[in-house]
């Protein structure tokens, strides 16, 4: 097969304790999965349908890394999440099968400009701008569920320049993660390789530029990311 230019190269996720990598393939993001986010962002934590969004599969960013601060926004988020790391897909995925489709579990950071969010929600319009940014998706190295299982609960944390701004625990996801992939599965073909980021606590706030990111989930892992 011929190509007018070189392919890109495809973007991967560090896996724990062996030197395979994790392709990805598409990122998915769940919008308010946890009561007290949604009340601090003015939404109705009721267990209404969840909603998805998504960003691109080279937004990934990993553990250690060095940010440039993100062009146009004067307001730079962050959002700690569990991340979900799919080795098998499919449509219509029911409940009793969703586990099966886990690879691994990792710690993620959905990077948001808030400000450009904001004016696209008033408008009505996409939230493209806001969410699915170059360099918008950190996530550190998947722990395989061959190895930890499935979380249910833990601590989720995220400290910025060592204080902490968000802190929570799995337990607390108003959608949890067979329901997160089952409905998930409804609207798109899940794949190998396709990255969930289930959600964020309260606390959401804030980055600069010099800003050191450190995100934190009991039994998954860190990472660790900085802003020049």
């Amino acid at each position: 097969m011929n190509f007018i230019f070189p392919p890109h190269a495809p973007s991967f996720v560090e896996v724990e304790g062996v030197s395979e990598y994790f392709p990805v393939h598409r990122i998915y993001c769940v919008g308010r999965n946890y009561a007290e986010h949604a009340l601090e962002m003015g939404a109705d934590p009721d267990r209404e349908e969840p909603f998805f969004f998504c960003k691109p599969a080279d937004a990934v960013v990993h553990h250690g890394s060095f940010l440039d601060f993100p062009s146009v926004t004067q307001n730079l988020h962050h959002e700690i999440e569990l991340v979900v790391a799919l080795q098998k897909g499919g449509k219509d995925i029911g409940f009793e099968e969703a586990l099966d489709c886990v690879f691994g579990y990792a710690v993620g950071i959905d990077l948001t400009r808030r400000d450009l969010q904001g004016a696209a929600k008033k408008m009505g319009r996409p939230w493209d701008s806001g969410k699915a940014f170059d360099e918008s998706a950190p996530c550190s190295a998947i722990r395989p569920a061959t190895a930890i299982g499935h979380p249910q609960k833990g601590t989720i944390s995220l400290d910025v320049n060592g204080e902490t701004r968000q802190y929570g625990d799995l337990e607390q996801m108003i959608w949890k993660i067979p329901e997160v992939i089952m409905k998930l599965s409804q609207l798109f073909q899940l794949a190998p390789g396709d990255l969930i980021y289930t959600g964020t606590p309260a606390g959401v706030g804030p980055l600069q530029s010099g800003d050191l990111v450190h995100g934190r989930i009991e039994a998954i892992g860190e990472l660790g990311i900085t802003f020049r």
